[in-house]
C-alpha cells in the first residue's frame, strides 16, 4: 500500500473548485503578518471540541479555543486568520451540522456561535 505523503494543505486543496465554499470569511493579514501557513497536526489535535449539546457552554469552548490557538501561533502568522481556519476543526455532530447549514449564509463570525448556541441550549 503507498504512504500518502501529503501535506494538511494539499489534502484540504483537493476538490475545492467544486466545493461550496463555507460561511466563513477570512479578513485581510495585519500589516506584517501572513495568512499563508499550514495548519500543522499539533495544533489541531490540542482544539478543543464542540458537539452543540445542551450541557455543553458554548462560551468556554470560545475561551477555550482562544487559548489553544494563542499560544500556538507563529510569530509572523495573522492570530485572527489562523483562528477562522482552525475553527471548524473544533466542531463536532450538531454543532458541525449547524456551520455546513450556515455556509449558504451570509458571513460568519465566532460571536454569532455563541449566540446561536447559548439561545438554542436555553
Amino acid at each position: 500500500m503507498a504512504v500518502d505523503n501529503r501535506t494538511i494543505k494539499e489534502l484540504s486543496i483537493s476538490g475545492l473548485d467544486t466545493a461550496v465554499p463555507l460561511c466563513i470569511q477570512y479578513p485581510r493579514a495585519a500589516a506584517g503578518k501572513t495568512d499563508e501557513f499550514e495548519l500543522k497536526s499539533s495544533l489541531l489535535h490540542h482544539i478543543p471540541k464542540y458537539h452543540g449539546l445542551s450541557m455543553e457552554d458554548p462560551n468556554k469552548h470560545l475561551k477555550e479555543f482562544e487559548v489553544v490557538c494563542s499560544s500556538m501561533t507563529p510569530i509572523n502568522v495573522d492570530g485572527n486568520i489562523l483562528k477562522m481556519k482552525a475553527f471548524p476543526f473544533s466542531l463536532m455532530d450538531k454543532a458541525k451540522d449547524w456551520l455546513l447549514w450556515k455556509r449558504n449564509k451570509r458571513g460568519f463570525c465566532l460571536c454569532s456561535f455563541s449566540f446561536v448556541f447559548r439561545r438554542r441550549n436555553a
